[in-house]
């Protein structure tokens, strides 16, 4: 009975004992070798982690309240980290490339996408409808064109 209940209680708190080595002392020492090593290539990885680990810490103190009603939740944590730690998926170099990276290089992305799908969707003059209604009497073309190139425009 010893064992068992031992085991027992192990596998009810896998989130706590499997919790800190995962989150912290596995990135911790891939850290550590990946800034020893003389490749560049690994520190995306890594750098990544701990910035989506910043923002995950700060997402479980923001709301702390809610997730405590959430029984769920540390398991949550526990796969999503290992997701984004272990080699074999390199998660957070996946969601470097596919997230952070396309929002830093084209910071207007999301805005542009929204306006694009608006446009295809209802057509663009439902956007200038819509841009007349809420601002006056701007359009997209007296945003985008210059002050010389709309009087050209007026004038010719």
């Amino acid at each position: 009975m010893g064992w068992e209940s031992f085991l027992k209680a192990v596998l009810y708190n896998i989130d706590i004992f499997a919790g800190p080595v995962v989150t912290l002392l596995y990135p911790l020492y891939s850290s550590i070798r990946v800034i020893e090593s003389p490749s560049r290539l690994d520190d995306q990885q890594w750098l990544t982690y701990w910035v989506l680990y910043s923002f995950m810490t700060l997402f479980e103190l923001s709301f702390s309240r809610v997730l405590e009603w959430l029984p769920f939740w540390p398991y949550v944590k526990l796969i999503a980290t290992c997701w984004l730690v272990l080699p074999v998926f390199k998660g957070a170099a996946y969601v470097y490339e596919n997230f952070v990276r396309q929002m830093l290089l084209n910071p207007n992305a999301m805005a542009t996408n929204s306006v694009e799908r608006f446009v295809h969707q209802y057509g663009p003059d439902a956007l200038d409808r819509a841009m007349k209604s809420a601002c006056g009497d701007i359009t997209l073309s007296s945003i985008f064109l210059h002050q010389s190139d709309r009087e050209s425009i007026s004038a010719g």
